[in-house]
């Protein structure tokens, strides 16, 4: 993976404090050790962060201000199908918008039954699906800019 000059976006649901911030210290983590330019912006809920990554896309149309995104953040199922919904409909966006802009996004939103289960696979040094995000995002701007795939 050959990724220089490259800004990536953190964008993060506060939600769940705790969990947001050990998704945010692994994916910062892989980011600086790679040396890659980062920022964080933090949006209300999972929800909103693929609105957040489009309104950000459409602002910079005449000069890209990201090269990828992370979205983080956590879904933990309550006693209402509200979970499926947000669940469901953060991936949705995500992943349209990863399709129809070519954008490089990983997805570090965990879905879980419960908070023990989200801060075993938000710990950095468990299973640091943060920095799996980060990881992802940085694969796939690889798959976009390396001259191999043109």
């Amino acid at each position: 993976m050959s990724i220089v000059n490259k800004k990536i976006l953190l964008v993060c649901s506060p939600y769940y404090e705790d969990i947001t911030n050990n998704l945010i210290e692994g994916a910062s983590s892989i980011l600086k050790s790679k040396k890659i330019m980062y920022e964080t912006l933090f949006v209300p809920g999972a929800l909103e962060i693929g609105p957040a990554i489009k309104i950000i896309l459409d602002k910079s149309s005449k000069k890209k201000i990201y090269d990828g995104y992370v979205a983080l953040g956590c879904i933990i199922r309550g006693e209402t199908y509200h979970f499926e919904i947000v669940s469901n409909e953060s991936a949705r966006c995500i992943t349209d918008l990863a399709l129809n802009f070519s954008v490089p996004i990983g997805n570090g939103i965990l879905t879980v039954e419960n908070k023990n289960q989200a801060l075993k696979r938000s710990d950095p040094l468990g299973s640091d699906k943060g920095g799996g995000a980060a990881l992802a995002c940085l694969s796939l701007l690889d798959i976009k800019q390396n001259s191999i795939y043109d």
